[in-house]
């Protein structure tokens, strides 16, 4: 096994879902190896993007993996990669091992359907990766994040909050 140092990071693509009312999606975690602790279970949709895929397109087909979610308009995007690492107590367990953390590029998107079009229990045919979902005022993402991806859900408001008004 490769020394924790020397790990990549996976690439990934995140996803800040924003209703009319500029509040933002958050899911729930169902489970994961990086949840490390039963206060900071809420995140945005993220997930890997495929070999040869384009990140808008990833983007695209995480959230709809994730929520059901397809009636969206793009917004922006955060200009560079934003990376974190995940604790070496978890490394082994996460990914199989092959990654200490993650690179992804983040994507603002205006959320234009209806609520009852978003289901995290059965979304798009896929084994469901979060148990419930609410809309979150935008300020308060950090503090329900899992420590370790604070830091990214910083940077990922202050991109977006320009967004959060109707």
């Amino acid at each position: 096994m490769a020394r924790y140092d020397d790990l990549p990071y996976r690439t990934c693509v995140g996803i800040m879902l924003i209703n009319p009312d500029g509040l933002v999606f958050i899911g729930r975690r169902a489970s994961g190896p990086e949840h490390v602790d039963q206060t900071h279970v809420w995140q945005m949709p993220q997930g890997g993007v495929d070999s040869g895929e384009d990140t808008w397109a990833a983007a695209k087909r995480e959230l709809y993996e994730e929520t059901n979610a397809r009636s969206v308009e793009k917004l922006g995007e955060v200009p560079e990669w934003l990376t974190y690492d995940i604790p070496r107590t978890v490394a082994g367990r996460a990914w199989k091992g092959r990654f200490r953390g993650q690179k992804q590029k983040w994507y603002a998107l205006r959320f234009t359907g209806k609520d009852s079009e978003i289901n995290v229990a059965s979304p798009a045919g896929h084994k469901p990766e979060f148990i419930d979902w609410r809309w979150e005022p935008m300020k308060n993402l950090p503090e329900l994040i899992v420590p370790f991806k604070r830091p990214v859900y910083e940077r990922v408001v202050k991109e977006f909050t320009r967004f959060a008004g109707k």
